[in-house]
Formats: structure tokens, sequence, C-alpha cells
């Protein structure tokens, strides 16, 4: 046991005495309150700390005044819990209400008031920094979650307008707003009848007509994609509203309702909700400022984006990590500090060990483009050295590819030291940026326009970043290039978010991460009521 639990039960012992002490009724009823109090608290460090700092007095259970109006507050949140994707089970306003109907004597508010503050704590941290922790979700998902100590929760809400205290607990971002309104509207669609039946998967292209148009019209009209229309024909502002839904689900944009298209219009609304609910959670994770300038790399959208007090100035599509074993990007957040123009690539032991091996046992003269040095940094002779004797364990040496064109990193490589040895760089797979869905890389991110993407992380510090970053370039060597105010990155997964001209965008689930998070959501109690396809 705890020294905070002894020191609990002291207390209700020295109330239990003080009790016995002839008293008129009222005295020994506030007396036996207190001690009832300090009795249910001593199982909760936190609670224990809150009520002997003020003297064991009511925050909710007083009939009148303050606590009525806290206790009106705290119940209407717990009631909107659903609201928030939170299971309103796991807060029990009824039963907290029933509760209070029944509890007559001192012994049953006490522990009435204590359950109060449990049912509020725990709730004041969920809709703040989440119900789940990510990384026993996914070890992938790295996040620092921006908790508050549970006794300030408490003591800052005796201080505060209740229901101005509840509402400033939820993220405050325009993306949670705009979320939570989203998931209003698709659950009220639900319990009206949805989106219809769903469609056949072939091909639809402008000019054709028949019932399988009109439904794909249909559909695009209860999505909210099109106006309403009564033609049959595969018509102008049908193209333009497949074009529409295209636009808003990352596929290729060519007004053909093909497989993948028709495929992303047969989700329902439920795997919609679901994706709105798991992003909701994770904008609790990151529940604090970004940065007044920021990166954002989000690996579902293949982009990344630098924004400058809220505004993106500058976006470019990506190549995120493959979605095999071990090449998945992580998530997290950390602060870029410097770039490095003609960068050498100094290859990781998995790809040297796992991938490099195998070629140089079958010709040491394989990957001719890297350098291999041994554990002085110096060059080795290919010639002899027998690879064969080598595994993933004994392979002795280090590999380097110099600065060049075709180097894998490209010419620039942006760097935010981390323990996942994850950065930004350019690459000469240009081709690969012209994909619907860009997870190729062994976990860091390519940037399509990484000289625009530099010049823009430069452009506070120099009068002519373009001129700078050339001249380094030009010089064929290594260069590195420090930002004076480094950048916050956060490398964030949504497969569900709002563009900042308020068009709802959802994406594929590449890693099956909010699968596993919906899995886990699903597991605490959250539910999706009413909802049809």
């Amino acid at each position: 046991m705890t020294a905070m639990y002894f020191k609990q039960v002291l207390a209700a012992l020295y109330l239990a005495c003080v009790s016995l002490v002839a008293a008129p009724p009222a005295a020994a009823q506030a007396t036996a309150f207190k001690q009832a109090v300090a009795e249910a608290a001593a199982r909760d460090a936190d609670i224990a700390a809150f009520y002997q700092q003020q003297s064991y007095e009511s925050l909710w259970t007083d009939v009148f005044g303050a606590d009525r109006q806290r206790r009106l507050a705290l119940i209407r949140a717990l009631r909107s819990a659903e609201d928030h994707g939170l299971p309103p089970a796991r807060y029990d306003a009824e039963g907290l209400m029933e509760q209070l109907r029944t509890a007559r004597s001192s012994q049953a508010r006490g522990a009435l008031e204590v359950a109060f503050s449990t049912a509020f704590l725990r709730y004041a941290r969920d809709v703040q920094t989440g119900i789940l922790t990510p990384s026993r979700v996914d070890e992938a998902i790295v996040r620092k979650i921006p908790y508050r100590e549970r006794l300030s929760y408490l003591e800052g809400f005796a201080q505060s307008e209740p229901r101005a205290f509840f509402q400033a607990l939820p993220p405050n971002s325009a993306q949670y707003t705009a979320l939570m309104k989203e998931k209003q509207r698709l659950s009220a669609l639900a319990a009206s009848g949805g989106w219809g039946p769903q469609l056949p998967l072939r091909t639809l292209k402008p000019g054709m007509a028949g019932p399988e148009v009109v439904r794909l019209r249909d559909r695009l009209m209860a999505m909210g994609y099109l106006r309403r229309s009564a033609a049959q024909v595969y018509d102008t502002p049908l193209y333009d509203a497949v074009r529409r839904f295209q636009e808003a689900h990352g596929l290729t944009v060519d007004g053909l309702a093909g497989p993948d298209t028709l495929s992303e219009m047969n989700k329902g609304i439920e795997a919609r909700l679901q994706s709105i609910v798991v992003a909701m959670e994770r904008e609790r994770w990151t529940n604090a400022p970004r940065g007044k300038r920021h990166i954002l790399v989000n690996i579902p959208d293949f982009t990344a984006k630098v924004i400058d007090e809220g505004a993106i100035t500058f976006e470019t599509r990506s190549v995120v990590g493959a979605t095999t074993d071990e090449r998945p990007t992580p998530e997290f957040s950390d602060v870029m500090e410097f770039m490095v123009i003609n960068p050498s690539w100094y290859v990781p032991r998995s790809i040297m060990t796992k991938e490099y091996l195998p070629e140089l046992q079958e010709d040491p003269f394989a990957v001719n483009h890297i350098e291999i040095t041994d554990e002085a940094g110096d060059l080795i002779d290919r010639t002899l050295v027998n690879f064969a004797q080598f595994d993933e364990e004994t392979f002795p040496f280090s590999m380097r590819e110099p600065p060049s064109q075709t180097n894998a990193l490209g010419l620039v490589k942006f760097m935010f030291p981390n323990r996942h040895n994850i950065y930004l760089h350019d690459t000469p797979a240009k081709n690969l940026f012209g994909r619907e869905v860009r997870a190729y890389s062994h976990g860091c991110v390519r940037l399509a326009e990484p000289f625009d993407f530099a010049y823009t992380l430069l452009a506070p510090q120099e009068d002519d970043p373009q001129e700078v970053f050339q001249t380094l370039l030009e010089t064929g060597e290594e260069q590195t290039v420090y930002l004076k105010e480094p950048v916050p990155v956060h490398i964030i997964y949504r497969t569900a978010f709002v563009t900042a001209e308020g068009v709802m965008q959802y994406r594929r689930d590449i890693y099956g991460r909010d699968a596993l998070l919906w899995d886990e959501l699903a597991r605490v109690g959250v539910a999706l009521s009413g909802v049809q396809g």
C-alpha cells in the first residue's frame, strides 16, 4: 500500500473521531460525509489529494449552488460522449444520476461524490488526449501524448466556469471540429437509409446508359457529389461528379467509373464513420500546438506540406514506406534542423545484409555504384573478399553511395535526427510520383519537388533561397545547410480529413493501422448505432 493510502486512512480515522464528539445534527452529517469521501477517495491518489486540499468539501453533490452547475455540466458532457466517438457506457451518466436520486445517507453521498470525480477524470483525459495508448495498438505509432496531470483537471475545474471548462477539453483544431460535424451528418444520413444499393464492379463510361448508370447517378446524389437529376445517360454532370468523387478519395481523376472508383463508392457509411472516429482519436493524441511553421506528412495521402500560420504554403506529392515488413513509415513528430545538398547515402544495415549481400555473394562486382569500407573507413578490394562467408549477423563492412545524380537520396535530403532513421529526400525514381498508390520506399519519405521544398524552407533566412541552393548544388560536393529556425515535422496517418476549403477527404488504409485502431476502439465500447450501407 502507498504512503498516500495510509495518509487517507489516518484522515478518515481522524474524521471518525471528530464525529464522536457531540455536535449538532448538521455538523454530524457534514463530518460523516467528509469521512465517507476520505474513505472512498483513498483508492485513487489523485482524487484523494484533491479532496484533502479542500478539506473534503463537496464538488458535485450539494443540492444547490455551484455543485449543481458542475454536476449538470458533467452529465451533459458525459451524455455527449458519443459525439466525440467515445463510449458513453464508460462514463455511465445515467448510473450517476440514479445514484444521485437514491443517495440518502452521508455514506452514500460521500461515495457518490468520489464516483462523480472518477467519471469526470476518465472523461476529461479521454476527450482531451485519447482513450487508447497508440503504441500498444501498433508499435509504429510513436506518439508522445500531451497528457496532463490528473490532479490538475480537478483543480482547474473547481476554479472554472463548468460549461466553458468542458468546451475547452477536446482539440480546438479545425480538423477535429470538421470531423465531428461530418460524423454527425453521416450518422443522421445513416439513420435515414444511407447511400442506397451498392454498384456492380463493371466499368462505366461517358455515353453509356441503362440501369447501372442510373444506380451510379443515384449513389453519387446520395453522397452529395451530384445535384438531383433524372438523366439515365452518363452525361457531363455525371462525369464531373465522378471526378469530384475521385479527387475526394485520392484516386486517379479521369471521370471513368472503373473498378477502383466503384470499389471506393461501395464502401458504406459505416466504413467512413469508422475512419472519422479513428481520425478524431488520432487528433486527440496530438492535441497540442504543431508550430507556427511546420511540416505535415500524411502517409496515406502521399503528400508533404509546409504550413505557415495554419495555411498551406507549399505542397508536394510523396512516396512513403512500402507495405511489406519493416518498411512502413512510422508515425512520429520531431524537428527538422538542417538539409544536406549533394548527400551521400549511408546504406542502412538492413538493406546491406538483406538486399546487397546476396547480390555480392553471387557477384562481388554487383552494386558497383556503392563503396564498401572496412571498420577503419578504408575502401576494400572486392576481389580479395569471399562474401559467401558472411551472413546478416557477421557482415563486417559499411556501404556508402557517393553524391551523384543517381544517388538513392537524389540531390538533397532534409534531416530531423530521430531513432527511426527516417528523413525526407529527393529521389532519381521520378516515375513513382505518377502512381495512385505511392508506397515503395524503405521507410523514408521521398518528395516529388524537393528543390521547391528546399526554397520554401530557406525563404525566411535567405534573400534569394534559390540562388543559395543552386550555388551549393553546383559544387557537386556534400554541403550542409542549417535552418536558423528549426521546423517541427509531423508524420501523421489520416484516412479521413478535411481540406482547407472544407471538402471531406478519404484515403485507403494502406498499412491497416486504422483497422487495428478501430478494433481496439470497439473493444473499449465505441459503437456506431443505426448504421446501414
